[in-house]
């Protein structure tokens, strides 16, 4: 299976995975769905360089700002 995302939805998504992952908080019921959801974070962190960028939390702002704006 592939799923499609644009750079900002990516980055969103990342950066909401590694956030509730670091405070052990991902909104699981089974240890599958928390293995999905590193496996997610894992692929993510493969592609994304924003992470390493020294503006990384005001690219993380601007890019919710588009998602939401559509």
């Amino acid at each position: 299976m592939k799923i499609e995302l644009n750079d900002d939805e990516a980055l969103v998504l990342f950066d909401w995975l590694q956030r509730e992952d670091k405070r052990d908080a991902l909104p699981t019921e089974h240890q599958a769905e928390k293995t999905v959801l590193w496996s997610i974070l894992c692929q993510l962190e493969k592609v994304l360089v924003q992470p390493f960028r020294n503006d990384y939390d005001k690219l993380v702002a601007a890019a919710r700002d588009r998602v939401v704006e559509g």
